[in-house]
């Protein structure tokens, strides 16, 4: 519609495409690390599984950058749209990343720490899925984001346990060592991109209080 030459733009729909778009990263983010987790349970590869929903992430998050370019006044500030984007899709890309590690160094066995870390992201990423739901619904999200936070320690707390096994065991290789440092290095990332995104999250709800 227009009115002296300027044309009237329909906000509305955009706006809540943009929460649509966050709610489906944070269903892949979740469906990833399910993935990663069951891998390292299993002791058997899901990469082709992985890639699959890598590059699912990485269409909506080119959506998300496409639709912030086009929306004159998004719902939220445009950095905050970008940065959020941009987290949960490294979060994505981190477990197809540890996937790869774990098919490329044909890992047979999961150490205990391995497949305690894999449950820890495998919950990190069901609460940042329940976190963008409330976050579309304007709904509180501190309980969630203190939940990934904890996990987020838990993680810290499993990740120097199994590395002091590594060091101090006698059973592994300079080959197996070198590999399991690596993997133990991915998952602690990747653990670590799920609190980033939940500390953009609360920072965008706090602008918005």
């Amino acid at each position: 519609m227009r009115w002296g030459g300027i044309t009237k733009l329909n906000f509305v729909p955009r706006e809540r495409h943009f929460y649509e778009l966050f709610k489906q990263q944070g269903q892949l983010v979740s469906e990833a690390l399910g993935e990663l987790s069951l891998s390292l349970s299993e002791a058997r590869s899901h990469h082709a599984k992985l890639r699959e929903i890598e590059h699912r992430c990485d269409d909506v998050t080119h959506e998300i950058y496409t639709l912030t370019n086009r929306t004159f006044v998004p719902p939220i500030d445009q950095e905050d749209i970008l940065h959020l984007a941009h987290s949960l899709d490294q979060v994505v890309d981190l477990a197809e990343e540890a996937s790869d590690k774990i098919d490329l160094y044909a890992v047979s066995s999961i150490t205990d720490s391995a497949n305690s870390f894999g449950q820890c992201l495998a919950q990190a990423g069901s609460q940042l899925a329940i976190a963008l739901e409330r976050f579309s619904a304007s709904e509180d999200l501190v309980p969630v984001l203190e939940e990934i936070h904890r996990l987020e320690n838990e993680g810290d707390r499993i990740t120097r346990q199994a590395l002091q096994q590594l060091f101090d065991s006698n059973h592994h290789s300079a080959v197996d060592l070198i590999k399991w440092k690596d993997i133990y290095a991915l998952l602690e990332s990747t653990l670590d991109e799920c609190e980033s995104a939940a500390e953009i999250l609360e920072s965008i709800t706090i602008k918005k209080a």
